[in-house]
Protein backbone atom coordinates (compact mmCIF):
# COMPACT_ATOMS: atom_id res chain seq x y z
CA UNK A 1 0.00 0.00 0.00
CA UNK A 2 1.09 3.85 -0.39
CA UNK A 3 2.92 4.88 2.34
CA UNK A 4 1.99 8.59 1.51
CA UNK A 5 3.79 11.38 2.02
CA UNK A 6 7.09 11.67 3.60
CA UNK A 7 8.29 14.79 4.89
CA UNK A 8 10.68 14.03 6.89
CA UNK A 9 13.68 16.83 7.36
CA UNK A 10 16.45 16.77 5.64
CA UNK A 11 19.95 17.31 7.20
CA UNK A 12 22.32 20.29 6.23
CA UNK A 13 25.02 18.15 4.62
CA UNK A 14 22.74 15.81 3.48
CA UNK A 15 23.23 15.47 -0.42
CA UNK A 16 20.75 14.11 -3.24
CA UNK A 17 20.12 10.57 -2.53
CA UNK A 18 21.16 8.04 -5.33
CA UNK A 19 18.40 6.71 -8.15
CA UNK A 20 16.33 4.80 -5.79
CA UNK A 21 15.43 2.33 -8.86
CA UNK A 22 14.16 3.04 -12.55
CA UNK A 23 13.36 6.05 -13.74
CA UNK A 24 9.44 5.34 -15.39
CA UNK A 25 8.97 9.07 -16.39
CA UNK A 26 8.42 13.16 -14.76
CA UNK A 27 4.71 13.52 -14.95
CA UNK A 28 4.16 17.07 -13.96
CA UNK A 29 7.44 17.16 -13.51
CA UNK A 30 7.58 14.96 -10.61
CA UNK A 31 10.72 12.44 -11.55
CA UNK A 32 8.53 8.59 -10.46
CA UNK A 33 11.08 5.55 -9.86
CA UNK A 34 10.29 1.80 -8.89
CA UNK A 35 13.06 -0.26 -7.46
CA UNK A 36 13.41 -3.45 -8.32
CA UNK A 37 11.16 -4.97 -4.90
CA UNK A 38 8.08 -4.40 -6.91
CA UNK A 39 8.96 -7.36 -8.97
CA UNK A 40 8.30 -9.46 -5.63
CA UNK A 41 4.98 -8.07 -5.25
CA UNK A 42 3.44 -8.46 -9.47
CA UNK A 43 4.98 -12.14 -9.35
CA UNK A 44 3.06 -13.10 -5.81
CA UNK A 45 0.08 -11.51 -6.73
CA UNK A 46 0.06 -12.83 -10.63
CA UNK A 47 0.87 -16.64 -9.09
CA UNK A 48 -1.76 -16.35 -6.04
CA UNK A 49 -4.64 -14.02 -7.89
CA UNK A 50 -4.03 -15.56 -11.57
CA UNK A 51 -6.09 -19.40 -10.44
CA UNK A 52 -8.71 -17.04 -8.90
CA UNK A 53 -8.76 -15.30 -12.38
CA UNK A 54 -8.72 -18.91 -13.83
CA UNK A 55 -11.95 -20.33 -12.29
CA UNK A 56 -13.69 -16.68 -12.86
CA UNK A 57 -12.92 -17.13 -17.11
CA UNK A 58 -11.02 -20.42 -17.35
CA UNK A 59 -8.59 -18.08 -19.97
CA UNK A 60 -6.06 -20.67 -19.43
CA UNK A 61 -2.36 -19.26 -19.52
CA UNK A 62 -4.06 -15.84 -19.96
CA UNK A 63 -5.93 -15.70 -16.87
CA UNK A 64 -1.99 -15.23 -15.15
CA UNK A 65 -1.60 -12.19 -18.10
CA UNK A 66 -4.78 -11.09 -16.44
CA UNK A 67 -3.34 -11.34 -12.81
CA UNK A 68 -0.36 -9.45 -13.98
CA UNK A 69 -2.04 -6.68 -15.04
CA UNK A 70 -3.75 -6.56 -11.93
CA UNK A 71 -0.44 -6.12 -10.02
CA UNK A 72 0.06 -3.21 -12.51
CA UNK A 73 -2.68 -1.10 -12.03
CA UNK A 74 -2.66 -1.79 -8.59
CA UNK A 75 0.48 0.12 -9.13
CA UNK A 76 -0.56 2.80 -10.71
CA UNK A 77 -3.39 3.23 -8.48
CA UNK A 78 -0.87 3.76 -6.03
CA UNK A 79 1.41 6.40 -8.10
CA UNK A 80 -2.54 8.21 -9.04
CA UNK A 81 -2.37 8.74 -5.10
CA UNK A 82 0.98 9.86 -5.05
CA UNK A 83 0.57 12.10 -7.70
CA UNK A 84 -2.26 14.14 -5.50
CA UNK A 85 -0.02 14.25 -2.48
CA UNK A 86 2.23 15.95 -4.52
CA UNK A 87 0.97 18.36 -6.72
CA UNK A 88 -1.19 19.63 -3.36
CA UNK A 89 1.98 19.88 -1.80
CA UNK A 90 3.90 22.02 -4.77
CA UNK A 91 0.51 23.91 -4.91
CA UNK A 92 1.63 24.86 -1.37
CA UNK A 93 4.66 26.23 -2.20
CA UNK A 94 6.60 22.72 -0.50
CA UNK A 95 9.43 21.01 -3.07
CA UNK A 96 8.86 17.50 -4.03
CA UNK A 97 11.56 15.72 -4.29
CA UNK A 98 10.59 12.66 -6.33
CA UNK A 99 8.12 9.58 -6.31
CA UNK A 100 9.19 5.85 -5.67
CA UNK A 101 7.43 2.77 -5.62
CA UNK A 102 8.71 -0.05 -3.49
CA UNK A 103 7.57 -3.71 -2.42
CA UNK A 104 4.81 -2.44 0.31
CA UNK A 105 3.38 0.91 -1.97
CA UNK A 106 4.72 4.23 -2.70
CA UNK A 107 6.00 7.41 -0.87
CA UNK A 108 5.90 11.13 -1.83
CA UNK A 109 9.21 12.72 -0.64
CA UNK A 110 8.48 15.96 0.37
CA UNK A 111 11.46 18.15 1.49
CA UNK A 112 9.71 20.80 3.58
CA UNK A 113 6.80 20.04 6.35
CA UNK A 114 3.24 21.35 5.87
CA UNK A 115 3.57 24.98 8.01
CA UNK A 116 0.00 24.89 9.31
CA UNK A 117 -2.43 22.06 10.33
CA UNK A 118 -4.56 22.58 7.32
CA UNK A 119 -2.10 21.88 4.91
CA UNK A 120 -1.09 18.76 6.45
CA UNK A 121 -4.45 17.83 6.17
CA UNK A 122 -5.03 18.54 2.78
CA UNK A 123 -1.64 16.83 1.22
CA UNK A 124 -2.33 13.73 3.56
CA UNK A 125 -6.23 13.78 2.36
CA UNK A 126 -5.19 14.43 -1.35
CA UNK A 127 -4.12 10.77 -1.81
CA UNK A 128 -7.40 8.62 0.04
CA UNK A 129 -9.92 10.82 -1.74
CA UNK A 130 -8.73 11.06 -4.94
CA UNK A 131 -8.27 6.66 -5.02
CA UNK A 132 -11.76 6.67 -3.10
CA UNK A 133 -13.12 8.90 -5.86
CA UNK A 134 -11.81 6.72 -8.82
CA UNK A 135 -12.55 3.11 -7.21
CA UNK A 136 -16.20 4.93 -6.94
CA UNK A 137 -16.07 5.80 -10.73
CA UNK A 138 -14.49 2.15 -11.83
CA UNK A 139 -17.28 0.88 -9.53
CA UNK A 140 -20.21 2.05 -11.27
CA UNK A 141 -18.33 1.33 -14.97
CA UNK A 142 -18.33 -2.39 -13.83
CA UNK A 143 -21.68 -2.43 -13.22
CA UNK A 144 -22.42 -1.40 -16.81
CA UNK A 145 -19.84 -4.49 -18.10
CA UNK A 146 -20.57 -8.68 -17.87
CA UNK A 147 -18.63 -9.22 -14.75
CA UNK A 148 -17.07 -12.58 -16.53
CA UNK A 149 -15.65 -10.71 -19.48
CA UNK A 150 -12.00 -9.45 -19.94
CA UNK A 151 -13.15 -5.68 -19.63
CA UNK A 152 -15.57 -6.36 -16.74
CA UNK A 153 -12.94 -8.03 -14.78
CA UNK A 154 -10.66 -5.27 -15.47
CA UNK A 155 -12.88 -2.62 -14.19
CA UNK A 156 -13.04 -5.48 -11.21
CA UNK A 157 -9.82 -4.77 -10.45
CA UNK A 158 -9.25 -1.41 -11.10
CA UNK A 159 -12.20 -0.63 -8.09
CA UNK A 160 -10.63 -2.93 -5.69
CA UNK A 161 -7.17 -1.75 -6.52
CA UNK A 162 -8.43 1.63 -5.89
CA UNK A 163 -10.64 1.18 -2.66
CA UNK A 164 -7.55 -0.78 -0.92
CA UNK A 165 -5.40 1.94 -1.29
CA UNK A 166 -7.80 4.54 -0.41
CA UNK A 167 -9.20 2.96 2.47
CA UNK A 168 -5.67 0.93 3.91
CA UNK A 169 -4.10 4.48 3.97
CA UNK A 170 -6.90 6.33 6.18
CA UNK A 171 -5.57 3.81 8.73
CA UNK A 172 -5.07 6.51 11.76
CA UNK A 173 -1.25 6.09 12.20
CA UNK A 174 1.59 7.45 10.79
CA UNK A 175 3.53 6.65 8.18
CA UNK A 176 0.15 6.12 6.38
CA UNK A 177 -2.11 9.21 5.22
CA UNK A 178 -4.61 8.45 8.40
CA UNK A 179 -1.38 9.66 10.72
CA UNK A 180 -0.87 12.37 9.24
CA UNK A 181 -4.74 13.38 9.19
CA UNK A 182 -4.67 12.45 13.30
CA UNK A 183 -1.13 14.35 13.39
CA UNK A 184 -3.46 17.40 11.61
CA UNK A 185 -6.26 17.23 13.80
CA UNK A 186 -3.98 16.70 17.45
CA UNK A 187 -1.85 19.68 16.06
CA UNK A 188 -5.18 21.85 15.31
CA UNK A 189 -6.01 21.45 19.18
CA UNK A 190 -3.27 21.02 20.93
CA UNK A 191 -0.97 23.94 18.48
CA UNK A 192 1.87 20.99 19.42
CA UNK A 193 3.22 19.56 15.87
CA UNK A 194 5.76 17.15 17.95
CA UNK A 195 3.37 16.28 20.41
CA UNK A 196 0.93 15.76 17.42
CA UNK A 197 3.90 13.60 15.50
CA UNK A 198 4.29 11.55 18.42
CA UNK A 199 0.63 10.57 19.11
CA UNK A 200 0.40 9.64 15.43
CA UNK A 201 3.23 7.15 15.45
CA UNK A 202 2.02 5.45 18.55
CA UNK A 203 -1.44 5.21 16.61
CA UNK A 204 0.84 3.43 13.68
CA UNK A 205 2.90 1.39 16.44
CA UNK A 206 -0.55 0.20 17.62
CA UNK A 207 -1.87 -0.74 13.94
CA UNK A 208 0.88 -2.56 13.23
CA UNK A 209 0.23 -4.91 16.72
CA UNK A 210 -3.51 -4.80 15.32
CA UNK A 211 -2.57 -6.14 11.88
CA UNK A 212 -0.06 -8.78 13.10
CA UNK A 213 -2.97 -9.89 15.09
CA UNK A 214 -5.91 -9.91 12.43
CA UNK A 215 -4.87 -13.22 10.82
CA UNK A 216 -5.31 -15.18 13.52
CA UNK A 217 -8.28 -13.23 15.13
CA UNK A 218 -10.17 -13.90 12.32
CA UNK A 219 -8.71 -17.55 11.61
CA UNK A 220 -10.03 -18.10 15.68
CA UNK A 221 -13.47 -16.39 14.92
CA UNK A 222 -14.11 -19.17 12.14
CA UNK A 223 -12.53 -21.87 14.18
CA UNK A 224 -9.82 -22.48 11.86
CA UNK A 225 -6.12 -21.97 11.52
CA UNK A 226 -4.59 -18.51 9.83
CA UNK A 227 -3.70 -19.30 6.07
CA UNK A 228 -0.12 -18.96 5.64
CA UNK A 229 -0.12 -16.08 3.15
CA UNK A 230 -2.29 -14.23 5.54
CA UNK A 231 0.45 -14.64 8.42
CA UNK A 232 3.18 -13.55 5.81
CA UNK A 233 1.24 -10.29 4.53
CA UNK A 234 0.44 -9.45 8.12
CA UNK A 235 3.83 -9.79 9.20
CA UNK A 236 5.32 -7.51 6.04
CA UNK A 237 2.31 -5.20 6.76
CA UNK A 238 2.82 -4.86 9.98
CA UNK A 239 6.91 -4.82 9.84
CA UNK A 240 6.40 -1.71 7.46
CA UNK A 241 4.09 0.15 9.58
CA UNK A 242 6.38 -0.39 12.61
CA UNK A 243 9.42 1.06 11.22
CA UNK A 244 7.36 3.98 9.89
CA UNK A 245 6.37 4.56 12.83
CA UNK A 246 9.29 4.44 15.09
CA UNK A 247 11.51 6.85 11.67
CA UNK A 248 8.42 9.38 12.52
CA UNK A 249 8.95 9.17 16.58
CA UNK A 250 12.94 9.61 15.77
CA UNK A 251 11.90 12.56 13.09
CA UNK A 252 9.50 14.20 15.48
CA UNK A 253 12.51 14.21 18.19
CA UNK A 254 14.49 15.75 15.55
CA UNK A 255 11.97 18.37 14.68
CA UNK A 256 11.57 19.28 18.78
CA UNK A 257 15.03 20.39 18.73
CA UNK A 258 15.47 22.90 15.56
CA UNK A 259 14.30 25.72 17.44
CA UNK A 260 17.51 25.68 19.50
CA UNK A 261 19.28 26.03 16.33
CA UNK A 262 21.22 29.80 16.32
CA UNK A 263 23.59 30.62 13.89
CA UNK A 264 24.62 33.09 16.11
CA UNK A 265 25.42 30.50 19.04
CA UNK A 266 27.07 27.66 16.62
CA UNK A 267 29.79 29.93 14.92
CA UNK A 268 32.99 29.08 16.21
CA UNK A 269 35.54 31.71 16.30
CA UNK A 270 38.03 32.55 13.48
CA UNK A 271 41.26 33.89 12.93
CA UNK A 272 41.99 35.49 8.90
CA UNK A 273 45.15 34.33 7.71
CA UNK A 274 47.26 35.01 4.29
CA UNK A 275 47.45 32.17 1.72
CA UNK A 276 51.01 31.97 2.19
CA UNK A 277 51.19 32.04 5.55
CA UNK A 278 52.93 28.49 6.72
CA UNK A 279 50.76 26.37 8.89
CA UNK A 280 52.50 26.43 12.40
CA UNK A 281 51.93 30.39 12.22
CA UNK A 282 48.34 29.87 11.87
CA UNK A 283 48.16 27.54 14.80
CA UNK A 284 49.83 30.48 16.86
CA UNK A 285 47.97 33.18 15.36
CA UNK A 286 44.39 30.81 16.42
CA UNK A 287 45.83 30.36 19.90
CA UNK A 288 46.59 33.29 20.53
CA UNK A 289 43.29 34.65 19.24
CA UNK A 290 41.39 31.95 21.14
CA UNK A 291 40.23 30.49 17.24
CA UNK A 292 38.63 27.36 16.29
CA UNK A 293 38.91 27.77 13.28
CA UNK A 294 41.56 29.40 10.13
CA UNK A 295 39.72 30.93 7.30
CA UNK A 296 42.36 32.17 4.35
CA UNK A 297 42.07 35.51 2.38
CA UNK A 298 43.54 36.80 -0.76
CA UNK A 299 45.45 39.80 -1.31
CA UNK A 300 42.81 41.90 -1.24
CA UNK A 301 41.64 40.61 2.27
CA UNK A 302 38.49 38.72 1.19
CA UNK A 303 38.28 35.34 2.35
CA UNK A 304 38.22 32.79 -0.01
CA UNK A 305 39.05 28.95 1.58
CA UNK A 306 38.41 27.14 4.98
CA UNK A 307 41.39 25.27 6.29
CA UNK A 308 40.79 21.83 6.21
CA UNK A 309 40.73 20.46 9.68
CA UNK A 310 41.33 16.45 9.03
CA UNK A 311 43.97 17.93 6.00
CA UNK A 312 45.58 20.00 8.46
CA UNK A 313 46.04 17.19 10.92
CA UNK A 314 47.87 15.16 8.63
CA UNK A 315 50.71 17.60 7.93
CA UNK A 316 53.68 16.27 10.63
CA UNK A 317 55.27 18.93 13.39
CA UNK A 318 58.64 18.65 11.16
CA UNK A 319 56.27 20.15 8.05
CA UNK A 320 54.00 22.58 9.24
CA UNK A 321 56.71 25.44 9.38
CA UNK A 322 56.42 25.75 5.64
CA UNK A 323 53.17 24.25 4.39
CA UNK A 324 51.31 26.88 3.53
CA UNK A 325 47.95 27.36 5.04
CA UNK A 326 46.20 27.26 1.27
CA UNK A 327 47.33 23.84 0.89
CA UNK A 328 45.17 22.59 3.36
CA UNK A 329 42.12 24.54 2.52
CA UNK A 330 38.94 24.01 1.11
CA UNK A 331 36.97 26.84 -1.50
CA UNK A 332 34.37 28.57 -0.54
CA UNK A 333 31.42 28.88 -2.81
CA UNK A 334 28.92 31.63 -3.43
CA UNK A 335 26.60 29.86 -1.36
CA UNK A 336 28.79 29.71 1.62
CA UNK A 337 27.27 32.45 4.14
CA UNK A 338 24.82 32.84 6.00
CA UNK A 339 23.50 35.53 8.36
CA UNK A 340 23.74 35.61 12.06
CA UNK A 341 20.58 36.37 12.60
CA UNK A 342 19.18 33.10 11.27
CA UNK A 343 17.67 30.95 13.45
CA UNK A 344 15.47 27.49 13.95
CA UNK A 345 13.51 26.61 10.65
CA UNK A 346 14.41 29.28 8.52
CA UNK A 347 18.33 28.55 9.49
CA UNK A 348 17.78 25.13 8.83
CA UNK A 349 16.48 25.95 5.49
CA UNK A 350 19.10 28.12 4.38
CA UNK A 351 21.29 25.32 5.06
CA UNK A 352 19.43 22.51 3.13
CA UNK A 353 19.18 24.78 0.25
CA UNK A 354 22.76 24.42 -0.56
CA UNK A 355 24.45 22.08 1.60
CA UNK A 356 28.14 22.85 2.40
CA UNK A 357 30.59 21.40 4.80
CA UNK A 358 31.03 24.84 6.43
CA UNK A 359 29.26 28.20 5.98
CA UNK A 360 30.82 31.49 6.82
CA UNK A 361 28.59 33.76 9.14
CA UNK A 362 28.33 37.08 8.77
CA UNK A 363 26.61 40.37 10.82
CA UNK A 364 23.99 41.98 8.93
CA UNK A 365 26.90 44.91 8.15
CA UNK A 366 28.71 42.09 6.31
CA UNK A 367 31.75 41.53 9.07
CA UNK A 368 32.78 38.42 9.51
CA UNK A 369 31.39 36.92 12.99
CA UNK A 370 32.73 32.92 12.82
CA UNK A 371 32.93 29.77 10.60
CA UNK A 372 29.50 27.18 10.75
CA UNK A 373 30.31 23.75 10.26
CA UNK A 374 27.28 21.56 9.18
CA UNK A 375 28.18 18.79 11.41
CA UNK A 376 27.29 21.27 14.71
CA UNK A 377 24.27 21.30 13.49
CA UNK A 378 23.69 17.96 12.60
CA UNK A 379 24.68 17.48 16.42
CA UNK A 380 22.37 19.93 17.60
CA UNK A 381 19.17 17.86 15.91
CA UNK A 382 20.86 14.87 16.77
CA UNK A 383 20.63 15.78 20.50
CA UNK A 384 24.69 15.91 21.11
CA UNK A 385 26.94 18.32 21.89
CA UNK A 386 29.09 20.06 19.01
CA UNK A 387 32.55 19.52 18.92
CA UNK A 388 35.17 22.33 18.95
CA UNK A 389 38.73 22.55 18.45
Amino acid sequence: MSRGSDQSRPRPDDRERKRPGLLLGRPFGVPVYVTASWWIVAVLITLVYGGIVQSRLALGPASYLLAFVFAVLLYASVLVHELAHSLVARGYGLPVRRIVLYVLGGVSEIDREAPTPGREFWIAFSGPLLSLLLAAGAFALAHLADPFSVPGELLFQLWIANLLVGVFNLLPGLPLDGGRLLRAGVWKLTGRPHTASVVAAWGGRVLALLVVALPFLFAWSAGSAPGPWAIVWGVLLAGFMWMGATEALNNARVRARVPGLRARELARPVVSVPADLPLAGADRRADEEGADEVVVTDAGGTVVSVVHPAAAEAITDARRAWVPVSDVARALTEHSTVSADLEGEELLTELTRHPLPEYLVREADGALLGLLRASDVNAVISGRSPRRG
